[in-house]
C-alpha cells in the first residue's frame, strides 16, 4: 500500500478498538494508538483504523559481525552472524548508541502536528535504509555460509512482521535467530516467534523502576517478565547489563542483578559492560574497570557460572572456564575466539556439560 511513498506493511500483533483506534501486542507498551499515528517506538501506525509496519523490508543498518559482538558467547561461538535493524524503537535510552536510528521517527512525531506532513515526513525518514526484503537475507547467508541471523541495533519487537517472515524463512533453510533485545516484547509476540527464535541477549539495564522510567522512558517488571519467560521457553538466552557510573553501578544492585539471573538460572551467562559517554549521558563518566570486576565478583558470588566483562580489553574475564575444573575452554580477545576445546559441549579437561548451543 502506498501513500506519501510510504510502504506500509499490514500489522500482525494488534486488535481493533472503537473510534478507529488500535491497540498494538507486539510489546509490552501496548500502546492505544488513534488514526494517524503511531505508538510509541515511530513505525507501528494506525492508518483508517488498521495498524501497519513502516519499516517492513527497510533495514537502515546491515553488517556481518562475529557472533560475540552481540555478545553472545555460549551460541556458536567463533561464527559470524548476519545482522539488521530498522529506525524507531520503544525506549528512549538517555545513553543510547545508536540513537540517530533507534529516535528519529519519535522526534518526526513530536515536531509535526499537520497529519499529511507528518505522513509525509515519516515517509521520507523510514525510505532511509536500503531495500531488503526477507527472501534476500536468508539468500545472503545462504550464499556466505552464515549461520545465524540478529535482529538488533534498535528493538527488534518493534519490527516484527519483518523479522517474523525472515525467521521463517531462515529456519525452513537451518539459518538460526537471534534477538538482541531491551526484554520489552510482549507475550503475544513471544509465543508467535517462539518456532522460530533460537537465541537472545536481553539487556538487564538496572534493578531499579526508577531507573527505567527515568532514563528509558519503560519499566522493569516486563523485562524481567521477559527473561523468566524466554528461560521457560528454552530459547538460549545471555543477559547483558551496561555498568554506568553512579547509575547502577552500586553494590546492592549488582547483587540484586546477580540475584535474579542466578534465580532463573544459574547457567545465564552475565555480560556486564563498560560504558562510554554517549547521546544525553556525555557528561558522564566512562565505568572504571574496577566497577567491571565488582559486578563479576558479584556474578559469581550469586553462585552464576559464566560472567563476562565488555568494552575492555580484558581477556582472563572474557574466556570461558569450566565451573567444575577451571579449565579455560574458550579463550577470547575482544570479539574473536582465540582458541576454542570444548569438544561435544563438554569441557575437554574434566568431561563437564558446559552450557550452551555449540553447533
Amino acid at each position: 500500500m502506498h501513500r506519501n511513498k510510504i510502504v506500509l506493511s499490514k500489522a500482525k500483533l494488534y486488535e481493533k478498538l472503537d473510534r478507529g483506534q488500535v491497540k498494538c501486542t507486539a510489546c509490552a507498551h501496548y500502546c492505544r494508538i488513534v488514526e494517524g499515528r503511531t505508538g510509541v517506538c515511530g513505525v507501528r501506525m494506525n492508518y483508517q483504523g488498521d495498524l501497519y509496519l513502516m519499516v517492513y523490508g527497510k533495514a537502515s543498518a546491515v553488517h556481518v559481525d562475529p557472533i560475540e559482538k552481540k555478545p553472545l558467547f555460549h551460541f556458536l561461538p567463533g561464527t559470524e552472524i548476519f545482522s539488521l535493524g530498522t529506525v524507531g524503537c520503544n525506549f528512549a535510552c538517555d545513553f543510547c548508541q545508536n540513537w540517530d536510528l533507534s529516535q528519529s521517527a519519535k522526534e518526526v512525531q513530536k515536531k509535526i502536528k499537520d497529519k499529511d506532513e507528518r505522513m509525509l515526513r515519516l515517509g521520507k525518514l523510514v525510505d532511509y535504509g536500503q531495500d531488503l526484503p526477507p527472501h534476500k537475507i536468508v539468500e545472503y547467508c545462504l550464499k556466505h555460509k552464515i549461520p545465524s541471523i540478529a535482529y538488533t541495533y534498535n528493538e527488534p519487537v518493534i519490527f516484527f512482521e519483518y523479522l517474523y517472515d525472515t525467521s521463517k524463512l531462515a529456519h525452513a533453510e537451518g539459518i538460526k535467530n537471534v534477538f538482541v533485545s531491551n526484554g520489552y516484547e510482549s507475550e503475544e509476540a513471544m509465543e508467535k516467534i517462539r518456532p522460530y527464535l533460537d537465541a537472545m541477549n536481553i539487556d538487564l539495564k538496572s534493578f531499579n523502576d526508577d531507573f527505567y522510567r527515568k532514563t528509558c522512558k519503560a519499566h522493569l517488571d516486563p523485562v524481567l517478565r521477559t527473561i523468566k519467560r524466554a528461560h521457560d521457553m528454552g530459547i538460549w538466552l545471555e543477559i547483558t547489563t551496561l555498568i554506568i557510573p553512579g547509575e547502577n553501578d552500586s553494590d546492592e544492585e549488582l547483587n540484586s542483578i546477580a540475584k535474579f539471573i542466578a534465580d532463573v538460572s544459574d547457567s545465564i551467562p552475565w555480560h556486564v559492560t563498560a560504558f562510554s559517554p554517549n547521546y544525553k549521558m556525555e557528561q558522564t563518566p566512562p565505568t572504571p574497570p574496577e566497577s567491571l570486576l565488582r559486578a563479576y565478583r558479584a556474578g559469581k558470588s550469586a553462585g552464576l557460572k559464566y560472567v563476562y566483562t565488555g568494552n575492555v580489553a580484558d581477556g582472563e574475564h572474557q574466556s570461558t572456564y569450566c565451573p567444575k575444573c577451571n579449565h579455560v575452554n574458550i579463550t577470547r580477545d575482544w570479539h574473536s575466539v582465540i582458541n576454542n576445546e570444548i569438544i561435544q559441549g563438554k569441557c575437554s579437561k574434566c568431561g563437564y556439560v558446559i552450557e550452551g548451543v555449540w553447533q
